[in-house]
């Protein structure tokens, strides 16, 4: 890769890591639910007056609303609402990986691989390890909500997959468009769930580090992110790239330490090693594998 390349994509890395601590300092003001509703809308707008939609069937852009978007955020941010360390959320939802795999089992019958076997049992033991501690540090609720997070976010992958079929599309104009389906879900959930007070209050209160919040969220992690994310995909091999995304958690934990003082329990740490490890194992253990069975 080239050195600038290398640097966008390290730049995307630390964007996307420090998103889980924005994330917490955009609920100090903002609801969960809400905060979802404004990040979309900020997502999709201004930026689709500057992009065409790619011609796709508007179940695909539904479902990707519902699933990656609406699915997705609302359990993570009402995760770190509730509690959930942001650190630890943006290792846990690297599980996303192994709901992926499953779903593509499943749903699409793709077939085991050894090394995806091994992986998905080191992450499986992980999460146990680390859901084990739930306590005053980690409530269990908020590490159930973003394990429920995960598996949207898998379930947005195989719609993701469907998308690909109907060839290469602007995959930036893509998600602009996809924003606008999560608002008026997001609206109808905050206002049945957290209520129109609560709604009431966070409007007249929205403060300037609540704006900050949301735009950040919106343009830096959403826009900015996927447009440098698929400028580079674009240009290199998956397998040169999607390694890269092992270190958000790095940079999740270190912000949500140097940020809020977030300390993980040893338990936490065991645990969060397994899951990585796993996910390494289910990266770069089919070449390695293919290389021991030609030595022998």
């Amino acid at each position: 890769m080239r050195p600038a390349h290398v640097a966008l994509v390290l730049l995307v890395i630390l964007v996307w890591g420090v998103n889980f601590a924005i994330i917490k300092v955009g609920l100090n003001g903002v609801p969960p639910l809400l905060l979802g509703t404004l990040r979309f809308l900020l997502a999709a707008f201004p930026a689709l007056l500057f992009v065409r939609p790619p011609k796709l069937p508007l179940r695909l852009y539904l479902a990707f609303g519902l699933t990656m978007s609406v699915g997705q955020f609302a359990f993570l941010f009402s995760a770190i609402h509730v509690g959930m360390p942001s650190g630890l959320a943006s290792l846990v939802l690297q599980s996303q990986s192994f709901f992926t795999l499953l779903l593509t089992v499943l749903w699409l019958r793709e077939k085991w691989q050894a090394n995806q076997l091994a992986g998905l049992a080191l992450a499986a033991a992980g999460l146990i390890l680390i859901g084990s501690a739930h306590g005053a540090n980690m409530p269990l609720n908020g590490f159930l909500l973003t394990i429920a997070a995960a598996a949207m976010w898998a379930c947005g992958n195989i719609v993701s997959r469907a998308v690909g079929r109907h060839g290469p599309i602007n995959q930036v104009a893509f998600v602009v468009w996809a924003s606008l389906v999560p608002p008026l879900p997001l609206l109808l959930l905050s206002w049945l769930i957290e209520g129109p007070a609560a709604i009431g209050s966070a409007l007249q209160h929205f403060s300037l580090q609540s704006f900050a919040a949301v735009a950040y969220i919106a343009w830096a992690s959403t826009l900015f992110g996927y447009a440098v994310w698929n400028f580079l995909m674009s240009r290199y091999a998956v397998n040169r790239i999607a390694p890269f995304t092992l270190l958000v958690p790095l940079v999740g934990l270190t912000t949500g330490w140097l940020a809020f003082g977030e300390a993980l329990q040893a338990v936490h740490l065991i645990g969060g090693a397994l899951l990585m490890v796993g996910l390494i194992v289910n990266l770069f253990g089919a070449p390695l594998l293919a290389k021991l069975r030609l030595k022998t």
